[in-house]
């Protein structure tokens, strides 16, 4: 933190009014010892950001299956040969790209150059480094609002993001909307910062590359931005107007390049030209068989119920930043001039558009909200930085000028700790209630032999993707109560076939229909391992009976043993606020409020049954 200036000399008084005569240059002193009271090095907002962004590389659960079938096993295939596949990677639909899961592999390989290599060690490199690239990416855009704002409202950006478990579940999160997120923050960074010139194409080239390598919806969020260029040079003179032409054609340019790149690639994997982003947008919106409302659709108010768990007083704040600035507006004094105010009105609407947008979709999902995160961090600052602005009027006329300093900083420290509090304290329970699959394999690679198989019932969806089973032994499916589609596996053909056959040749038993398919399934009696889960709550209700396709596989000690068993939250049992933060294990806790565990357990058939 820089040190403060020096103290102003006294002012003169005017002898009239008796009333201090304060000289601009004092104001602007003040000023700016307000603003190097919150300033930080930038070094050190880094290793902020990255300290909180390793912590959830380490120990976040995997939020989404999707994040296993749909990235995690393609990697695993491009580096290790096998995989489980998804239709959404079978050439006859080809809606996910093999550029952004190659760039993972390829970090992924160069662990494997490194001493102790293993692939659980390559899962977490890949974190690591994802962690790494988000720190950086929040590092900039941080920097961009000081300079744009001040180093107040950067403060609370960086407070809003680390202390949420809306980062903690997205910044190391293997997905195409914490990729988007990514680059919407250095895009958001140079939009934003206009010192050494206005950087409109540059931004457009991030967002675009968030898009078209990521998920192309979240291209969406420059549209402020772009806005604003836009009526900006509509009330510039012909050579500006030019100027702001210019920058938006070599952004679109830009952007079609990252596009034929893109094309060029995924052409390469799939033996056939594809547009994997548009192919992405003509499923979603274009679907003739129901497209992603086939997996589920939620009310209106799903996210502001997921929102305000993942950012709880700061999502508040966030929805109320613009009612703020408008009434800042239009009760203060201020000389802001329309462009000032316009550009915090644009800093402020990319959140609310993209709530706005997905709201109204009916199939919602919380990693859609991902690339958001960041703004609505700006958002929850700049509010922040408003109702301080008021909260701290010294003026003895007005009521809040009466309330003693001291007592106004404890508020404000007590409000924010408060805060923090609750965020940290979701974040410890989601992990200690649910990272059991990411510590429960490792005993295979001393009783596992290759090409033993690892069976999934109803906990298909837990698998956190084969980089946690040792070399050669595989994922299968044993058919449960779910009767959806189930992934399939990449062909391992390879004589004749090239590399990556099973990226290219025809795949049966995959649809985009979200149909079972019987083929998915092996017998019970080839699996050496099961995993399976158990909730003791639920088998002590009166007439509870297991269903048809789930029996309890580790009550079964005929037929399985236990390997190894880790504690995992009963949500079904468990009340509400000790599902959405932690809440200890102590017989103090009101029976009301405990916790309930069940155990996820790794078995293995019993020899000769």
């Amino acid at each position: 933190m820089a040190p403060p200036p020096a103290p102003a000399p006294a002012q003169p008084t005017d002898a009239a009014t008796n009333k201090e005569f304060v000289h601009p240059s004092a104001k602007h002193a003040r000023k700016q010892a307000i603003k190097n009271t919150f300033a930080i090095e930038p070094i050190s907002a880094f290793y902020i950001f990255l300290t909180a962004n390793a912590i959830a590389a380490l120990f976040s659960p995997i939020q989404d299956c999707d994040e296993t079938f749909n990235y995690w096993e393609p990697t695993h295939y491009l580096s290790h040969g096998y995989g489980l596949q998804t239709w959404e990677y079978s050439p006859d639909y080809a809606i996910r790209s093999w550029l952004y899961v190659g760039l993972h592999a390829i970090v992924g390989n160069f662990r494997r150059l490194l001493p102790r290599s293993n692939k659980v060690a390559e899962f977490y490199f890949v974190r690591y480094a994802l962690a790494f690239v988000c720190a950086f990416c929040q590092t900039l855009m941080w920097k961009a609002i000081c300079l744009a704002l001040n180093a107040r409202v950067g403060l609370f950006f960086i407070m809003a993001l680390v202390f949420s478990p809306g980062n903690f579940h997205s910044s190391a999160a293997y997905l195409p909307s914490s990729f988007a997120m990514y680059m919407s923050m250095l895009g958001a960074a140079a939009f934003i910062n206009w010192r050494g010139g206005i950087k409109t194409s540059q931004g457009m080239f991030w967002f675009a590359v968030g898009g078209v390598f990521g998920w192309p919806f979240a291209i969406a969020l420059c549209a402020p931005f772009v806005f604003e260029e836009g009526l900006l040079a509509l009330f510039s003179d012909k050579e500006r107007f030019f100027e702001a032409a210019i920058r938006v054609f070599r952004g679109v340019v830009a952007t079609f390049v990252l596009v034929f790149f893109d094309v060029a690639i995924n052409t390469f994997f799939y033996h056939k030209v594809e547009a994997v982003s548009w192919n992405i947008v003509k499923y979603n919106i274009f679907s003739k068989t129901g497209g992603p409302d086939l997996y589920g659709t939620e009310p209106w108010d799903f996210y502001f119920k997921n929102l305000a768990l993942n950012f709880n007083a700061w999502f508040i704040l966030a929805l109320l930043s613009l009612p703020l600035f408008l009434l800042q507006k239009l009760f203060s004094r201020t000389t802001e001039t329309f462009q000032s105010g316009l550009r915090t009105v644009v800093f402020l609407s990319p959140f609310y558009m993209w709530l706005a947008i997905f709201s109204l979709e009916p199939h919602k999902e919380e990693r859609f909200m991902y690339p958001a995160y960041p703004f609505l961090a700006l958002n929850t600052a700049l509010a922040m930085h408003m109702l301080l602005a008021a909260f701290g009027k010294a003026d003895p006329k007005t009521l809040v000028g009466k309330i003693p300093g001291k007592l106004k900083l404890f508020t404000v420290t007590a409000a924010v700790m408060l805060f923090i509090s609750i965020g940290l304290a979701r974040v410890w329970g989601i992990y200690s209630a649910y990272s059991a699959p990411l510590s429960l394999y490792s005993p295979l690679s001393t009783v596992g032999l290759p090409g033993d198989s690892v069976c999934f019932g109803k906990e298909w969806y837990r698998f956190p993707s084969s980089y946690f089973l040792p070399r050669d032994m595989h994922a299968k499916f044993v058919r449960s109560e779910f009767r959806g589609l189930l992934p399939g596996e990449f062909s391992e053909a390879r004589t004749g076939f090239g590399l990556f056959s099973g990226t290219w040749l025809p795949t049966m038993g995959l649809n985009d229909r979200n149909e079972e398919d019987m083929g998915k399934y092996v017998d019970l009696k080839t699996c050496m391992f099961l995993v399976d889960t158990q909730y003791p709550e639920q088998e002590k209700r009166p007439g509870w009976k297991p269903p048809p396709n789930e029996p309890d596989y580790i009550a079964d000690t005929e037929h399985w043993e236990e390997v190894k068993c880790v504690p995992f939250l009963d949500a079904a049992n468990t009340p509400f606020l000790a599902r959405a933060l932690w809440v200890p294990d102590l017989s103090i806790v009101p029976e009301r409020f405990r916790r309930r565990w069940g155990r996820h357990c790794l078995l293995r058939q019993r020899r000769g049954t």
